[in-house]
């Protein structure tokens, strides 16, 4: 559960979650995207982890052994390379995460002018060499993580990094909404404006909500291959996604109010966190020496736990099929998707400086690779998984697993049942439909 957990809870909270708020409106997006988690992504959730704790193998191996001979292995193949591209654009904010902790250690937050301060994280990101190294070594701490294998390494660090990062996004939460000006922002989570609520913040809520617990690209498929038959399925899969959910909202009130404490728009984009709570960090070491500067090193770090614990849960996929499928060794595996997913990177690296220009289908390398993962690979994976389940599993092979041979849940079964089979089906394709519209 705590592996599952640290790969739900990462910068889709931190980094994805305030600006999309900020985009979308507030607290009315808000109240969508607990509902989304509650009565869809769950039961996807659910789905993926029965095909995993079923099938006791990788996404791909686990469609042969539950469907032999049928087009299904393509889907748990196509997961694969999903988790890699997911991962090749993903680690390029990892590394901005990276850079931003060196530089609160360096205490580049303190004693400078604000107006020194503008413009620092768009020169880092258009810059050549300085984002790719940084991108480099947050794969590597990733790859790192990934030898020690599932118990020694995601599981031993998940156990360690998932308390922490809690505590320190509370700690951060507490002195943000005591900033003057911050009640707005708290408002502004709080209090809906459903005039805001278009059909495209609906779906960008449902989007996020699958971003965040990583559906769709077989991650949570693959730690469901690991989890004890007598483990409770249902239990530990509501405690991931409520352990998600409330680490969102934490990392919201956070956030929110610390920007409109500093008079910047909410709505400002991908770089809201790393472009305006520099600022803070400036005006709370101007209030108490050293204290914006150790408040800015926990908060830069908690950034980068959360990615790490996401980033390797993705690397985890390709691993597993690698070395279940092809007989790699892990070692090998790990050196062969660290180069894949490395060199993509850079072009999503470099997308923001040297090959700005170049653009595919009107976005930019970084923009098409997150378009495509959160609006259409995320969602349509989550899409044929509770498919797969509701329709190609026997529901007696549904309720042993959900019910762990019987021991848990019995008497709920039948609406989880009618979840998976109807409901989030319908709703999935729903959303699916309208970002291809939008």
């Amino acid at each position: 559960m705590m592996a599952m957990a640290g790969s739900a809870v990462g910068l889709g909270n931190i980094w994805r979650f305030p600006y999309i708020v900020g985009e979308y409106g507030g607290a009315a997006f808000i109240l969508v995207y607990i509902v989304a988690t509650i009565f869809l992504s769950l039961p996807v959730f659910l789905s993926e982890t029965i095909i995993g704790r079923r099938s006791r193998s990788n996404t791909f191996g686990a469609m042969e052994k539950l469907a032999p001979g049928t087009p299904w292995k393509w889907l748990g193949l196509a997961t694969v390379i999903s988790t890699m591209i997911l991962l090749s654009y993903y680690s390029v904010v990892g590394g901005w995460s990276v850079e931003y902790l060196f530089k609160s250690l360096a205490f580049d937050f303190t004693g400078v002018p604000s107006e020194e301060m503008t413009g620092v994280f768009g020169n880092f990101i258009s810059s050549t060499w300085e984002p790719v190294v940084m991108h480099t070594i947050f794969l590597l701490m990733c790859a790192g993580i990934i030898l020690g294998g599932v118990k020694k390494g995601i599981e031993r660090f998940s156990k360690i990094t998932m308390p922490i990062l809690f505590i320190l996004i509370v700690v951060i939460m507490g002195y943000a909404i005591s900033l003057p000006g911050s009640g707005e922002g708290v408002r502004y989570l709080l209090k809906p404006d459903w005039s805001k609520l278009s059909a495209e913040a609906v779906a960008a809520a449902i989007g996020q909500s699958f971003y965040s617990l990583s559906l769709g690209v077989g991650t949570i498929l693959t730690y469901g291959s690991y989890v004890r038959r007598e483990e409770n399925l249902l239990a530990s899969s509501a405690g991931t996604a409520t352990s998600d959910l409330l680490f969102a909202l934490l990392a919201g009130f956070a956030i929110m109010p610390a920007v409109f404490a500093a008079g910047i728009a909410p709505g400002s984009g991908p770089g809201l966190v790393f472009e305006t709570l520099p600022f803070i960090f400036n005006k709370m070491s101007g209030a108490v020496p050293l204290l914006g500067a150790i408040i800015a090193i926990l908060f830069f770090l908690t950034i980068l736990v959360a990615a790490l614990t996401s980033a390797i849960s993705l690397l985890e996929v390709g691993v597993a099929y690698l070395c279940e499928e092809k007989k790699l060794s892990r070692p090998v595996a790990t050196g062969v998707l660290f180069v894949f997913v490395w060199g993509i990177g850079i072009l999503c690296s470099l997308s923001f400086g040297s090959l700005s220009e170049l653009k595919i289908l009107g976005c930019t390398i970084f923009e098409f690779f997150d378009k495509l993962c959160s609006n259409y690979l995320m969602v349509l994976g989550g899409l044929l998984f509770t498919i797969f389940v509701g329709w190609k599993m026997s529901r007696d092979d549904v309720r042993d697993e959900l019910t762990s041979g019987g021991r848990y849940a019995n008497r709920i079964f039948p609406a989880l049942w009618f979840l998976i089979r109807y409901i989030a089906p319908l709703a999935v394709l729903a959303i699916f439909i309208t970002n291809l519209v939008l």
